[in-house]
């Protein structure tokens, strides 16, 4: 594979799912080795953070349920979604311009950050992606929950859901990525709670910007005000969100990923065992 950035600009604007908060996002084309860019174009001279240099281990403030990146007081929040778009469509170099602190979540899912970049084309570049790739496995864990990544010859994940509601109860998808599979079987996979964490959630200033359409709000009956998209569409979309957060490490990786009951916080654990390999 080459390197790609997208062909045209375009925006669009939508609330975020946590603050509530309407952001005006940009997407624009970006040259060979520049990587993935944010610009805050709300903060006094427009700060860029290029996703390569942001220090996970200094944001200490990582919100719950979504991955907030940054440098200081400079944050762009729930970048997974997005960055799950540009990792399946294999967009290397982007800027990003938005001007709010959250993202736009659209419909809760990568969809419509795939339309975006669809919309806009995309452009090979001509130079060869670098890629990581393992020469042993690595992992992390967690007080119920384990993130491993071995060798291999793709880039392939593994996901284990399990909750005690029966509204989602244990579901296992495994997924070899490429282009094709990523758009089709994960990118419409929306975000996702259990009805009775909704009320809790807006209690701790969290899902302001979420409805029945963004955001599949589980019941024991099933979903609420709304249809699945995928029978398993709970763990497609941590598949989803996996995906984002492995796209922190600003270069793709081709490895078989396997992971029970991860979430936002140990993946970005493993970003940063990642990081230091690289």
């Amino acid at each position: 594979m080459r390197q790609r950035t997208i062909k045209y600009a375009i925006t669009t604007e939508g609330v975020g799912l946590q603050t509530g908060r309407k952001t005006t996002l940009t997407l624009k084309n970006a040259p060979v080795d520049s990587g993935i860019n944010f610009i805050r174009t709300d903060l006094p001279n427009k700060p860029l953070l290029n996703i390569k240099s942001i220090n996970l281990s200094a944001d200490a403030q990582r919100p719950e349920r979504r991955t907030t990146l940054g440098v200081g007081p400079v944050q762009v929040q729930t970048t997974e979604h997005l960055l799950a778009a540009l990792s399946g469509l294999s967009i290397n170099n982007i800027v990003i311009e938005c001007d709010g602190e959250e993202l736009p979540g659209l419909d809760g899912s990568a969809k419509g950050f795939v339309n975006l970049i669809r919309q806009a084309g995309v452009m090979d570049q001509g130079t060869p992606q670098r890629v990581l790739t393992l020469k042993e496995p690595v992992s992390c864990r967690g007080k119920d929950c384990i993130l491993m990544v071995f060798p291999d010859d793709n880039f392939r994940i593994t996901y284990t859901l399990s909750y005690r509601d029966q509204a989602i109860g244990t579901q296992l998808f495994d997924i070899v990525l490429n282009e094709k599979a990523f758009e089709e079987e994960v990118a419409p996979a929306r975000t996702f709670c259990l009805e009775e964490e909704a009320k809790a959630l807006l209690r701790r200033g969290l899902g302001k910007g979420a409805n029945y359409e963004n955001t599949l709000v589980m019941s024991k009956a099933g979903p609420v005000k709304t249809r699945l998209r995928f029978p398993d569409e709970p763990v497609r979309h941590k598949v989803l969100d996996l995906i984002g957060d492995l796209y922190v490490l600003g270069v793709p990786i081709q490895a078989h990923v396997v992971a029970v009951k991860s979430g936002h916080r140990l993946n970005m654990e493993l970003v940063e065992k990642l990081k230091k390999l690289i």
